[in-house]
């Protein structure tokens, strides 16, 4: 009787079949140069055995672990869980796993981390949107085969090798910014982001390019973040700046900032329109549904992998992307009340 799947080694393999270990080994893993007599006694040995090569060891030996990191600032956004879902169910139809780092919102701590889980794996892809760009080239320069989302290398930095997947948040908020100018607005607060985060200077240039455009309109800056309480922890300022309709950084700080305006007495969109960016799941099914720049994330995640298994088996990955958001007009901006 065969001994059990997992007491058998490949050195019961090697002396069922009269070979070495090493030559079992180089067979198992597509690397055996000599005599097919050879190979079909040591896989024959291996059939009776019931013998199946470790995963880990066939790694190592061919030097490929078959997973790939993806790198995040914070993996509790709905936004980054859609790219990842895009990324590992594309990858696993290739026989790849996704290992995910989430670096806390500390750019800080994102170099190291990236790094660290580099080495374990075969590729890695970086969503790092707060590292400054010096770090980030030096990064990509050590870590390749790399894909960059909602970053590009800034010009300059010579050719890396790695593709670059945005997103045109400059277009987007300044779409938004049209719509509630159309509506009637004529006093905007912008509830912006983090203030190192490279989507948030995209989405001030877009604000400036309308403002110009527009010099009707009066723009305020309220400083915020990326999370849910920092658009709730922005309501006063938003309260007392008067405006008539507030843009939030993302979705997740809209949703904040709705809240924290409820707080003290106001309705959204009677009192004061609010708009996000992204367009999450939550945010069609928001009381009011939320007006927002809708981003194909989980398609983002499609081609980040594409790229990626372009880069793994040596090929030229295709050209950089810089995906388009589109307006989804709901309830949370209306016309301003006379």
């Amino acid at each position: 009787m065969a001994a059990g799947r997992e007491s058998v080694t490949i050195a019961d393999v090697a002396r069922r079949a009269g070979v070495s270990p090493a030559t079992v080994s180089r067979i198992m893993n597509g690397r055996f140069a000599g005599e097919d007599v050879v190979a079909e006694r040591v896989r024959a040995a291996a059939d009776e055995l019931s013998y199946a090569p470790s995963p880990l060891a066939r790694s190592l030996a061919l030097g490929r672990t078959h997973a790939i990191a993806f790198v995040v600032p914070d993996l509790a956004n709905p936004a980054f869980q859609s790219v990842l879902a895009g990324l590992s169910k594309t990858a696993a139809r290739d026989g790849y796993r996704v290992l995910i780092a989430d670096s806390g919102e500390s750019p800080s701590e994102e170099p190291l981390l990236a790094t660290e889980i580099r080495r374990r794996t075969d590729a890695i892809v970086l969503c790092a949107p707060r590292m400054p760009e010096d770090e980030l080239a030096a990064l990509v320069e050590r870590l390749q085969p790399l894909v960059l989302i909602n970053r590009g290398l800034p010009e300059g930095s010579g050719p890396s090798g790695a593709p670059s997947l945005r997103i045109d948040y400059r277009t987007g908020i300044r779409a938004l910014a049209e719509h509630l100018h159309e509506l009637g607005h004529r006093h905007l607060a912008y509830v912006h982001g983090p203030e190192r985060s490279a989507s948030n200077a995209h989405r001030e240039r877009g604000l400036d390019e309308f403002a110009r455009d527009h010099p009707d309109v009066r723009i305020d800056r309220i400083p915020a973040g990326a999370a849910s309480d920092d658009g709730r922890a922005a309501a006063p300022r938003v309260r007392e700046s008067g405006a008539t309709a507030a843009l939030a950084f993302n979705d997740l700080v809209a949703i904040g900032l709705i809240g924290g305006l409820r707080e003290f007495g106001l309705r959204v969109p009677d009192d004061i329109s609010v708009t996000g960016f992204d367009d999450i799941p939550l945010a069609q099914y928001l009381d009011p549904a939320l007006t927002t720049a809708s981003v194909p994330h989980a398609d983002l995640g499609v081609v980040a992998w594409s790229r990626m298994h372009a880069l793994i088996r040596g090929e030229t990955p295709g050209e950089d992307v810089l995906f388009q958001p589109r307006l989804e007009l709901r309830a949370s901006a209306a016309a301003p009340r006379t």
